[in-house]
C-alpha cells in the first residue's frame, strides 16, 4: 500500500475512535457497575439510592443540558439508565413534598447552587433542553430545612446573544 493510503487509513481509524468517544456505548439493564464504568467512565457522582442501592451520575458539566443517571442494585446491577433533565423528570418533583435527597435521586447534582436572602432560600440550578427544543434553566427553590418550596424555569441566559457581550449592546 502507498503511503496516502496508510494515511487514509490512518484518517479513518482516527474519526471513528472520535466518535466512539462522542457516543459511548450503551449502558444496558443488568449491565454490572463495573460494565457501566468501563463504558462510560468513572461517575461525575455517586448517590447512595434508598435500600441500599448507588446511583451514578453522569453529568454533561456545566454547559451541557444532560444527566444521565444509572440506578445500581444492591447486587450491583443496573436497573435503569436515563437522562433525567428533561420536563417529566421535572414535573415528578412535588412542591412541599420533595427534598434535597430526593431531587439529588431525581435529577442528579446542580450546575450551579446560590442564595436568596430575603427569601431565604437556597436554589439549584439546571440547564436542560425545555421540549428538546429550547435552552432552558430550571431552578430548584429549597427552603432552611431542605424541602423544595418552588420550580422555576425560563431561558438559559447563557445562549441569548443579547447578554454574551453586554459590552456590545450600545454598539448597535
Amino acid at each position: 500500500m502507498k503511503k496516502s493510503g496508510y494515511l487514509s487509513v490512518l484518517a479513518i481509524l482516527f474519526m471513528l475512535g472520535g466518535c466512539a468517544a462522542i457516543m459511548p456505548a450503551p449502558v444496558n439493564v443488568g449491565d454490572s457497575a463495573a460494565d457501566v464504568i468501563a463504558k462510560r467512565g468513572e461517575p461525575t457522582h455517586r448517590i447512595k439510592d434508598i435500600g441500599g442501592g448507588e446511583i451514578f451520575e453522569y453529568g454533561a458539566g456545566a454547559w451541557g443540558q444532560k444527566a444521565y443517571l444509572a440506578r445500581i442494585d444492591t447486587a450491583g446491577r443496573v436497573m435503569s439508565f436515563e437522562q433525567v433533565l428533561t420536563n417529566e423528570k421535572f414535573a415528578s418533583i412535588k412542591v412541599d413534598e420533595a427534598t434535597k435527597d430526593s431531587v439529588l435521586r431525581t435529577i442528579g447534582y446542580p450546575i450551579e447552587t446560590s442564595y436568596l436572602p430575603l427569601r431565604d432560600l437556597e436554589v439549584w440550578t439546571y440547564p436542560y433542553k425545555e421540549s428538546n427544543v429550547w435552552n432552558s434553566m430550571m431552578h430548584v427553590h429549597f427552603d432552611h430545612s431542605g424541602v423544595v418550596r418552588q420550580m422555576m424555569n425560563g431561558p438559559d441566559p447563557r445562549f441569548d446573544p443579547d447578554l454574551r457581550f453586554p459590552f456590545a449592546r450600545g454598539l448597535r
